[in-house]
């Protein structure tokens, strides 16, 4: 007997209630229950976004905690290197965790179990030897120019160089992953198991007596990052190797690498954007605005996460549309927009309203971010309501004018950073990632028109179609 949220709402609710929900509801079940690849795409998206819930709330609690074991010098510290080392362990994949999503849909589509076996065995050797080396190349740099690194950042970095290897596997087992609809084995192991795992290895080495310091923090990270990648590879491989029949293997990689650096740079621009805020605070002023600014942010998340729990639901029908009707990807990408926007919406106001005592649970001077949410969330609706239009953009072959894009947006987020944060600190930050998402939203609505003549705007769309027609 299958769930229905309709029949659910019958038998729980007032019937006159129940039936002005029944519209809403019967739209919930079409999207969700079918069997076609909407209705899989709304289940992993619902799923994407349920696990992003959870993953908001894991998140918020334990930096909360770790805020208020730490202090707010020795968080400030952390945060900045464990930020910097998410971003290189995702730009270590050059692209591979992206250009799997693609191309296992296309191979399976069209037959060529061959060049399937091959991407999978290939990606991950790939992505192993890449990190390590460039692990390697960090650590060393680290270690030569320490001199010119504030003192209590060089052990931390050092350290955190470690984990490289496990955070760019990773990304790519969640990649591999998404790119076979399987969502929790998706998200879950970044998600919710490792910041848990963080949270648990911290909360131990207190109680052994270690130091509740920013290197503490980062070994505590180091174990949870290897213990969930490791068991992430062996649970995804087994599933993997259930699915597939045994054969030889078809190596293109000449064709994988052309593709995935353009991918590499389009993801590596949009996660240096989503985080550059952060970086540019780290580089200008001290660890203890760092950490303010973190945590608004990481307020801020519960806002993002509509966005991401979509994009990681949609990808991988973007890719088996595009070898398809044109029309059916134009009618599924208009409808991720609605997916992404309303209920970011929705999200903004309840962060706006609980704000303030969500951020002082951090600690009394941490409330001082709470003014800045109001200028973020603007920017972050903006970038909503035109869906996830890079997805859109990379999954149809067009991620070389995407990387454009996020070029372009990157250099002008820097830019008002290195203008405004020394003139107004936290603000000139603030106001920096706002105008540049609206920049990073308007642009990429633009170029999806431009090349694929699919409007992604939550406002626009009949007006835009028939300019089209």
């Amino acid at each position: 007997m299958r769930f229905s949220a309709a029949t659910t709402a019958d038998r729980l609710l007032p019937q006159r209630l129940a039936l002005r929900a029944r519209p809403l509801l019967d739209r919930f079940d079409a999207l969700i229950f079918t069997a076609d690849e909407r209705g899989e795409a709304g289940r992993m998206s619902v799923i994407a976004f349920m696990i992003r819930v959870v993953s908001a709330v894991i998140a918020f609690v334990s930096q909360v905690l770790l805020a208020r074991w730490m202090g707010s010098f020795e968080y400030g510290i952390f945060v900045l290197v464990w930020t910097t080392m998410i971003i290189v362990g995702n730009l270590a994949c050059l692209g591979f965790h992206t250009s799997v999503i693609r191309f296992i849909p296309e191979y399976r589509e069209k037959g060529l179990i061959a060049e399937l076996r091959g991407i999978l065995l290939t990606s991950r050797l790939f992505v192993l030897v890449a990190s390590t080396l460039i692990a390697a190349l960090g650590a060393a740099g680290i270690w030569l120019y320490s001199a010119e690194i504030e003192r209590y950042y060089v052990v931390p970095f050092i350290l955190g160089v470690v984990c490289l290897p496990m955070i760019a596997l990773s990304d790519l087992l969640q990649g591999i992953s998404r790119a076979n609809a399987w969502a929790l084995s998706a998200l879950s192991p970044t998600y919710i198991i490792r910041p848990v795992l963080i949270l648990v290895f911290m909360a131990a080495a207190l109680i052994a007596g270690y130091q509740p310091c920013a290197e503490t923090a980062v070994l505590a990270a180091i174990a949870a990052t290897y213990a969930t990648t490791l068991w992430q590879l062996v649970s995804v491989t087994a599933r993997l190797d259930a699915r597939m029949p045994a054969g030889g293997r078809q190596i293109l990689f000449g064709t994988w690498f052309l593709v995935s650096l353009p991918i590499f740079l389009v993801e590596g621009f949009f996660f240096l954007l989503t985080n550059a805020d952060v970086l540019m605070v780290g580089a200008f002023m001290q660890p203890d605005d760092v950490a303010v600014y973190f945590a608004t942010v990481k307020t801020l998340a519960l806002v993002h996460f509509v966005y991401f729990a979509v994009k990681a639901g949609v990808a991988q029908r973007y890719a088996a549309f595009t070898h398809g009707d044109p029309g059916r990807l134009a009618a599924f990408a208009r409808e991720t927009v609605s997916w992404t926007f309303w209920p970011s919406l929705v999200m903004a106001f309840i962060v706006l309203a609980l704000g303030k005592p969500m951020l002082t649970l951090f600690g009394p001077e941490f409330d001082q971010g709470f003014p800045l949410l109001f200028l973020l969330v603007l920017g972050v609706v903006a970038r909503a309501a035109v869906g996830p239009c890079e997805s859109l953009l990379t999954m149809s072959g067009n991620q070389n004018v995407c990387a454009l894009v996020y070029a372009l947006t990157l250099a002008f987020n820097v830019m008002l950073s290195v203008a405004l944060i020394p003139l107004v600190g936290l603000w000139g930050a603030a106001v920096a990632t706002a105008l540049s998402m609206v920049f990073e939203a308007a642009a990429l609505s633009y170029t999806v028109w431009r090349k694929l003549r699919i409007v992604m705007a939550i406002f626009a769309p009949a007006v835009a179609e028939k300019g089209a027609r």
